[in-house]
């Protein structure tokens, strides 16, 4: 019997809906084999030098392994490079460089911060911008990779290209011309995911999907398998990010997009498990932002344009227990646009709606009960970004580039006891629309790349 945890009075209307739908009705599920996973906070170990390898860190969780970040900052105590161009991209890191990407003068282009300086170190065109299709998008909105000797940039234009820390091209490819051109309806946002020595990029849209996978060295592409759903329209389209799992003692890709949780198999792609129905009602709307966030066996997944939050047992799914995986399930808490970051049994959910806008949820892990709630400052704008968890503080970063620092986060639920506050709100100057770009870590520095520059703030 599955549990569905909704807080106070909704928790009967939530179960009394599923039983008249039947709760086969409502989450669909295939399950292609009988296996058992077991993951842990780093999915894979990086090279010391690799400071901050792809879009959600080292863990893929939103967490910071340095715990003495900036809690006030001003645009005066910052130092800033400008960037040009439109991009959208959160900086991967090796040593002291960063790379990201931006659409300049028609061109896709990757640039390298030097952080010492700080100063641009290069830039290496990659084929031409094809975005700005929405106010907040842009053809350079996923963010790069890096396994310390490589980075690997992908673009709106289907555009893959691999450099070394040179910025020499080692190899490329456009995966419209291989596969097709797109059919998304706004700008790319699926960042590329590394797993293995491999680098695999998600491709959800209205007509054929995929996942595809390439070895990082030499470009050699090593597997592609399809991913239909029957997710309708734009409900098909989806901009989320992969996050790399573990499935008994195996490697393994969970996807969240297009209505439908898979878990495939990282050596050849083959699809383990499927869990459907997180759009019971065919809305053709539900296209999917904000990416899953893994800890341990549960996977967290936001959907239905921020209106609903379902945590799956990913070790129960993969065993064929179908919807019997779906651990808890609110449908009064989500984020639409940022991905939530876990640590310590919490979850930590930014909501972006009308309801609750600027309202962060701590959430159990366990239960999806409500430990805390912190309301962030009123702007009229929104969150794209996603949060940053550092020591014992959370960095929630706006649309206008305002961050706002939360502490003490505490830990598992006894540990805090809803103490958690705001403790700073950080105005920089660059408050043009829009900063979609995630906050990261650089040791005691933080790095938040706005509309125009890229800031480095802290010693």
């Amino acid at each position: 019997m599955n549990m569905f945890i909704v807080p106070g009075r909704l928790m009967a209307a939530c179960l009394v809906a599923f039983s008249a739908m039947g709760t086969s009705s409502c989450f669909a599920v295939e399950a292609t084999a009988t296996r058992t996973r077991g993951v842990s906070s780093d999915t894979a170990e990086t090279d010391q030098n690799v400071v901050w390898p792809q879009w959600r860190g080292p863990s893929q969780q939103g967490v910071s392994l340095d715990a003495e970040l900036p809690v006030k900052w001003s645009e005066e105590t910052a130092l800033r490079v400008e960037i040009p161009g439109s991009g959208g991209s959160t900086p991967v890191v090796v040593g002291n460089t960063a790379f990201l990407t931006s659409g300049v003068d028609g061109k896709n282009m990757l640039f390298a911060i030097d952080l010492e300086e700080p100063r641009i170190s290069w830039q290496v065109p990659m084929g031409s911008d094809r975005g700005n299709k929405h106010r907040k998008g842009s053809g350079s909105n996923p963010s790069p990779v890096t396994d310390g000797e490589h980075v690997v940039a992908y673009f709106r234009s289907g555009d893959l290209v691999c450099v070394n820390l040179s910025g020499e091209i080692v190899w490329q490819h456009n995966l419209q011309d291989k596969f097709g051109e797109d059919s998304l309806w706004w700008d790319l946002g699926s960042s590329p995911l590394l797993v293995d020595s491999m680098v695999v990029i998600p491709v959800m849209q209205t007509g054929p999907s995929y996942l595809v996978a390439f070895d990082v060295a030499s470009g050699e592409m090593k597997w592609k398998t399809d991913r239909s759903t029957e997710a309708p329209e734009e409900a098909a389209q989806s901009y989320t990010t992969p996050l790399a799992v573990e499935i008994n003692g195996e490697s393994a890709i969970a996807v969240m997009g297009a209505d439908n949780l898979t878990i495939n198999r990282a050596s050849d792609g083959k699809e383990l498990a499927r869990l459907g129905g997180f759009n019971p009602g065919g809305e053709k709307f539900f296209r999917s932002i904000s990416s899953p966030v893994a800890d341990g066996n549960l996977i967290f997944c936001p959907y239905s344009r921020g209106a609903t939050l379902t945590a799956v047992d990913m070790e129960q799914l993969v065993a064929g227990k179908g919807k019997d995986a779906i651990v808890w399930f609110r449908d009064d808490v989500g984020s639409d646009v940022p991905t939530p970051a876990a640590r310590d049994g919490v979850l930590y959910v930014v909501s972006d709606g009308k309801r609750d806008k600027g309202t962060v949820y701590a959430l159990s892990q366990k239960t999806g009960e409500t430990l805390w709630t912190v309301q962030l400052p009123r702007t009229r704008q929104s969150y794209s970004s996603s949060p940053l968890i550092a020591g014992d503080r959370l960095y929630v970063t706006g649309e206008d580039a305002r961050t706002s620092v939360i502490a003490p986060l505490g830990g598992t639920e006894s540990e805090n006891g809803g103490k958690a506050e705001l403790v700073s709100t950080n105005e920089v100057a660059d408050t043009q629309e829009y900063t979609v770009s995630s906050p990261i870590s650089l040791g005691d520095r933080l790095a938040l790349r706005t509309k125009n520059f890229l800031y480095l703030i802290g010693n």
